[in-house]
């Protein structure tokens, strides 16, 4: 099943939506760990950002097929 989202008349593809919602929150977590100083005892940042990219992606995913399956 493909789902679209209707936004202001136009239809586009939900894993935008959801994508767009990850980067997000990607950017507000990475931003509150560079404040905690976090990045420093990473290993590999840019490994790590794509990391927690995946991990909020599939949780922005799961969170919207329990509101609306």
């Amino acid at each position: 099943m493909i789902a679209e989202i209707d936004i202001f008349g136009i239809f586009v593809p939900a894993l935008l939506v959801w994508v767009l919602i990850a980067l997000l929150l990607k950017g507000l977590v990475w931003r509150l760990a560079g404040r905690l100083g976090l990045p420093r005892h990473v290993w590999h940042p840019p490994l790590f950002e794509a990391a927690l990219f995946l991990l909020l992606l599939g949780g922005v995913v799961a969170v919207a097929h329990w509101i609306a399956p």
